[in-house]
Order: structure tokens, then sequence, then C-alpha cells
């Protein structure tokens, strides 16, 4: 009897152990804590710093200019020279990016929302009447025929408005507007206090294959949590995406701080077209999620033990304090998609 409670104690110690030896390093601890800003790559920073603040409402924050071995490496474009200008909206930031050195190639002329380079960021506003008046009176190029609303039969999406449109690159943008008792708190109105038009970033949408092959990436692996689910379609989702015969699970991510990520998985149409295989930093499609990572050695470890895409050949370090952090690791996910691990320290 007693060597029969030992096999069973034993078997259990040997159970734990293989459970444990699966677990990485660290597993416990988010790899990503927060989504810094979005980093949008453009061809002209001036024009585009007078479209996001004359028609959008995005302020101005800082501007900087890099070259160097160093950011050659962080970014994986040799000759690199890179002009930044970083612009906030309510609490969120971008960043946008024109490359003065090397001269990237622009967005496809065809480019549509199920391509799997998509990314947009979705801008909150108080009056979607008011927005689309404004967004037409700068004549914006339209990616949706006008503003959608999300029908009530949905009960994720039901009553949201939302309108797609493009910047003076083809990037796509959008405007949202939640109705009651949806989004987050901070996006409804309350009674005795000012809103503007255009009130901040809720989250950075991407377009992905195979919405469980990101999960491993974003949340088994990096750590963000999974805020909500829903699946989309009719004439509505069609028009908002342009993409006839639309049918989406949709995904969203959060981490502690920061915007989300939404994965946009086209269940229909079949046809999304993958990232190009050799898409640059200096390319018009590209697009990068800028997240603070506490511990770029432990994160390093774990995207080389999963074998996964890195652009940065080596974590970098960085002299330029304005930047916001002093190493930096660009890396790709599942479907082409870029981020930048950040590290203050």
């Amino acid at each position: 009897m007693n060597a029969h409670r030992f096999a069973l104690a034993w078997c259990a110690v040997l159970i734990l152990v293989c459970v444990s030896a699966r677990q990485p390093v660290g597993a416990s601890e988010p790899l990503v804590t927060e989504v810094r800003s979005v980093g949008i790559t453009v061809s002209d920073l001036d024009r585009s710093i007078a479209f996001y603040q004359d028609v959008l409402d995005f302020h101005p924050v800082a501007e900087f200019e890099v070259a160097g071995d160093d950011y050659e490496q962080l970014y994986g474009v040799f000759g690199l020279r890179l002009r930044i200008e970083r612009m906030r909206l309510g609490t969120e930031t971008i960043e946008l990016m024109q490359f003065l050195a090397p001269a990237g190639r622009p967005m496809p002329v065809d480019s549509r929302s199920n391509d799997r380079w998509f990314q947009h960021v979705a801008i909150i506003v108080s009056d979607m009447d008011r927005a689309y008046a404004q967004l037409r009176a700068h004549r914006v190029a339209h990616a949706s025929p006008g503003p959608q609303r999300l029908p009530d039969w949905n009960p994720k999406a039901g009553g949201i408005r939302a309108f797609y449109f493009r910047d003076p690159d083809g990037n796509v943008l959008e405007i949202l507007q939640f109705p009651p008792g949806k989004g987050a708190a901070r996006w409804q109105p309350l009674k005795g206090r000012k809103q503007g038009l255009f009130l901040g970033i809720d989250h950075t949408a991407i377009v992905v294959a195979d919405t469980d092959a990101s999960l491993r990436y974003y949340r088994d692996l990096l750590g963000l949590t999974v805020a909500g689910e829903s699946d989309n379609y009719g004439p509505e989702q069609e028009r908002l995406n342009n993409v006839f015969g639309a049918h989406l699970r949709i995904t969203a991510l959060k981490t502690g701080s920061g915007p989300g990520i939404e994965l946009l998985e086209y269940l229909a149409p079949g046809d999304g077209r993958p990232m190009p295989a050799d898409t640059h930093a200096t390319d018009l499609w590209h697009w990068q999620v800028n997240a603070s990572a506490p511990d770029l050695d432990a994160a390093l470890g774990r995207l080389r033990a999963e074998h996964r895409t890195l652009i940065s050949p080596r974590i970098v370090s960085t002299a330029a304090s304005e930047l916001g952090f002093r190493q930096g690791l660009l890396v790709r996910d599942p479907d082409g998609h870029a981020l930048l691990l950040e590290q203050a320290q």
C-alpha cells in the first residue's frame, strides 16, 4: 500500500515537472504592458501634419530626426534618415514617420480593406454627422460610401456608427461613434463635461488570416488580454469596409493602458492578399504598434524560442532620449504587421 502511494505521488511530481517545463520562464508576466502609440509611414511629413491637425484636431507634440547605424539596425533599413512627428489626440498618440532616405514604395492603388497589410486607427467622435461634414468640407477621400450604422440585431456592435476614409497617402482611417452603453466610459458624454468633436483613439485594427494564430502571438506570447469579440456581417458592414460579402470575426485586445489592438479576420470573402514578403519600414503601407516592453531580453528570448520574425537583428540601444525609450526591437506578427517593442531603461 505504501509503495502504491509512493508511486502515485511520484507520478504527480512528474506531471507537475512536465507541465512546468512547457511554461516559458516569466510567462505569467506580460511582455507588453502598454500600447504607447501607433506609427504611420508617410511620404510628405509637412502635408501629413497639416492633414491630421487641420482635419482631425491632432496636436503636434514633438518633432525629431534620427540617422546612423543604431537606427538602421532598429528598422532594418540601410542608409536611413528618418523624420518623426509625434501628435496627440486626447490622451492617445500617433507618430508620423517620413523616411528622407531611402524612399519607400507608395500604397498599392488597388488596396482593399481585407488585404492583410490593412491597418487603421479608430478615432472616436462625439457627433458623427458633424465629423462627417468636416471631412467632406476638407474633401477627404472616401473609403466607405458614407457613415454606416451597424444593425441592432448584432448585440456587440448594434448602434455603432462608423466611416472609413483616407489620409493623403491613402492610409485608411476610421471615425467611430459609440451609442449609449457601448465603448469605454470616457467616450460617453457626461453631464457638465465639455467634449470636442474628435476625442481620441480607441484602437488600431489589423487584418489577420487566422484569429487563433494571432491570439497565440498577442495573447499567449505578448500577454495582451481579450476585451471583447463580435461577429459582423450584412450590408452595413460591407459598405463600411467597401468589401462585397464582408463577414468579419472581430477580436478586441488590450494592454494595461493605451489604445487596444483589434484583430479583423475576414471569414468572407477569402481573396485578401498577404503582406508583401519584401515589405520594409519605408513602404507607405508600413504601420507599427509602438509598445512598452519592460524586459526586452525576456521578450527577445521568447520570440527566438518560438521562431518568430524579427526585423531588428538584435536589441538596439538608442541615444536619442526624446524618442521615449533607450532600447528597442522591431518585430513582425504572423501576418507581417510590425511592432516596435520599447524599453525605457
